[in-house]
């Protein structure tokens, strides 16, 4: 005797054919599938979160940069004089605090420790107080109308945040390098 199954005996709780069993379920293949595209989209969030870390650490750095400026900057308005004289000015890029000279005038004796304590801050805020590649500049020169001009050029070690520009060059400003500046004018 041949029994036909038919489709509403298999709905009426007898046992489906095997093309029945091959539909139920998901396969190894659409899950492992699924595992790499999850898997994929994952790494690409990382790296997004791993860049955006890199990217305001820079950032932080370049404001505290921008706020030291501003600090010293403060500091030769409030002694004018001395700023316009020169007393402030240092020799290239200053890394370090200079060793006090008691052969100097008193007023530049005190210009000179200002700038030791202000460099000494600079490094302080922007990472180590002990760093080496975190360096400034200060050049001040009198005009003809009895003012007077100042610049003040901080340098620092930006590796952690450099990446290349469109060219694969270092800009200006030490865009995509790990060298960065910050160069401020201001009148007196």
């Amino acid at each position: 005797m041949i029994r036909i199954q038919t489709a509403a005996g298999a709905r009426a709780g007898r046992r489906p054919g095997p093309r029945w069993r091959r539909q139920a379920g998901v396969s190894l293949l659409e899950v492992m599938i699924s595992v790499l595209i999850l898997g994929i989209g994952l790494l690409g969030i990382a790296a997004m979160q791993a860049t955006a870390l890199r990217n305001g650490q820079s950032s932080l750095e370049r404001t505290q940069a921008v706020m030291q400026t501003y600090a010293i900057l403060d500091v030769l308005r409030a002694n004018r004089t001395n700023a316009i004289a020169g007393y402030y000015n240092t020799s290239g890029m200053q890394c370090t605090p200079a060793n006090p000279d008691a052969s100097l005038p008193a007023g530049q004796q005190s210009a000179q420790g200002e700038l030791n304590v202000w460099l000494v801050a600079l490094k302080t805020s922007m990472g180590q107080a002990g760093d080496t590649t975190t360096c400034a500049n200060v050049a001040c020169a009198g005009n003809a109308v009895g003012g007077g001009t100042c610049t003040v050029t901080i340098q620092w070690d930006d590796s952690r945040g450099s990446t290349a520009n469109a060219s694969g060059q270092a800009s200006e400003t030490g865009e995509g390098s790990s060298t960065r500046q910050v160069v401020t004018v201001s009148a007196l």
